[in-house]
């Protein structure tokens, strides 16, 4: 998986009908900068509304998964999402003309190859993983979907369907590897059973679907009538002396399991909606859109409470920057360098840790028989971690001194000893402007928080 952000060098255009609306939809992909994340924009409206693809703005599941925000609306948007994660693409804007993406061929592979074409580009900012912390689960006891996200330091997928069908048996897919999404993910077609085909045509759905960009499945021989009437839903003639119970499409299927596999390329696009790429082990029985969703709104419900609590610390990874890496950025050194390695850097938010030793010289004047880190030091600490982030969100960090310039709110909650680690996270109050950077720092230890404080800091040139 990719450590830093990505996005696209230049932009490109797919065109093409919508699954359902059937009308013309034209999408532009085009670069984005750092932390910008996913963004769809309707330029056919007249106020040009954006839409994060975020999970707060979903409004609809029941055939595909459809965003809308500021009476901007977007439909089908998965297979376009999946392909953005299949290729670590973390920051795009998508314009949209029409209120549907287009379905082209059923799957996510026109998508991938337009990304290939746009010439994928890292970012100077580390990618924001979501590790998941616990396991997550969703039942829908009714449809009997189950579906879960199991701790995992990676991004695997395994998915079951079963549709009770004579033709498309119980299947699975996995995808343990997100360098395989191309061969062996983003060919798989969208696929709709002929016992559908009619309710969902009277219901104004599927107006642009047809044989070439969905996988049709008809559980018995058709009669005449069924065949005249799906010629006519689907644009084209179907041979009553050729059609059998079974693919109905020329072309065969692509994998054997191919429905299987299409079900794991649509629920990495909804998962993307989470918001950040996730670490996790997705574990799926008989998925849906709407179930995907629900997941995903698990997921960024526990994001959400992990942005209140302690940040969590693996010893075993390998550092985002080490203490040699921090004194090239920071001007300061012994005894006054404060951080000791930074775990997490993603653009607006830094984690960094401080070992405190008994070995240090404050301890030999501050409280020495009752050693007690002073207060300022850990103001101190914070403050260098937040420089970490204001400078390498420059691009050019050499070029600048960063000072800190203003202290407000600092509370302190609990005496810091020799033997501590504090964790520390500085998270960025509002973008970086005119050299003036706002934060918020916290300092934990284990779970318990220590000090908060608001900061104020200013990037001056050399």
């Amino acid at each position: 998986m990719n450590l830093k952000q990505h996005s696209i060098t230049n932009p490109v255009t797919l065109a093409g009908k919508g699954l359902h609306t059937g009308e013309l939809a034209e999408i532009t992909l085009k670069p984005a900068p750092i932390n910008s994340g996913i963004v769809f924009q309707r330029t056919d409206l007249e106020h040009k509304p954006l839409i994060p693809a975020l999970v707060d703005y979903v409004v609809d599941t029941s055939r595909s998964t459809v965003l809308e925000k500021d009476g901007g609306r977007v439909g089908t948007v998965e297979h376009v999402l999946s392909a953005l994660v299949g290729c670590e693409i973390d920051n795009i804007l998508i314009e949209v003309k029409g209120s549907e993406i287009p379905i082209l061929d059923g799957s996510s592979a026109p998508f991938v190859e337009a990304l290939e074409a746009a010439l994928p580009v890292e970012q100077n900012a580390i990618r924001n993983f979501y590790e998941v912390s616990e396991a997550i689960h969703y039942k829908n006891t009714d449809k009997n979907i189950e579906i879960a996200a199991l701790p995992l330091n990676d991004y695997r997928l395994t998915v079951m369907v079963d549709f009770n069908s004579t033709v498309v048996h119980s299947q699975h897919a996995q995808l343990h590897e997100l360098k395989l999404y191309k061969e062996h993910i983003s060919p798989c077609r969208t696929f709709v059973f002929v016992h559908d085909i009619e309710m969902l045509f009277r219901n104004g759905l599927i107006k642009g679907g047809d044989m070439d960009n969905a996988v049709v499945i008809a559980e018995e021989v058709l009669s005449d009538e069924t065949i005249d009437n799906l010629s006519a839903i689907l644009g084209r003639k179907l041979d009553a002396g050729n059609v059998r119970s079974g693919i109905l499409n020329a072309e065969t299927l692509k994998f054997q399991n191919e429905p299987a596999r299409h079900k794991l390329l649509d629920l990495m696009g909804d998962l993307a909606l989470v918001g950040r790429p996730l670490k996790a082990h997705i574990l799926a029985a008989r998925p849906g859109h709407q179930s995907n969703v629900e997941l995903a709104r698990l997921i960024k419900k526990q994001i959400d409470a992990s942005e209140t609590s302690a940040p969590t610390v693996d010893p075993n990874a390998p550092p985002v920057l080490t203490v040699q890496d921090i004194a090239q950025l920071l001007p300061h050194r012994y005894p006054f360098q404060l951080v000791d390695k930074i775990i997490s850097l993603d653009g607006t938010t830094v984690v960094g840790v401080k070992n405190v030793t008994m070995n240090e010289p404050q301890f030999t004047g501050h409280f020495p028989d009752n050693p007690v880190m002073p207060g300022v030091l850990q103001v101190e600490a914070i403050a260098q971690t937040g420089g970490v982030l204001v400078l390498t969100s420059t691009g050019e960090p050499e070029r600048y001194w960063p000072y800190l310039v203003g202290i407000e709110n600092c509370r302190f909650y609990k005496n810091v000893v020799p033997g501590d680690t504090l964790v520390i996270r500085c998270t960025l109050s509002s973008p970086v402007r005119l050299g003036v950077a706002k934060m918020t720092g916290e300092a934990w230890v284990g779970k318990t928080l220590v000090c908060s404080v608001a900061m104020t800091a200013r990037l001056v040139k050399k």
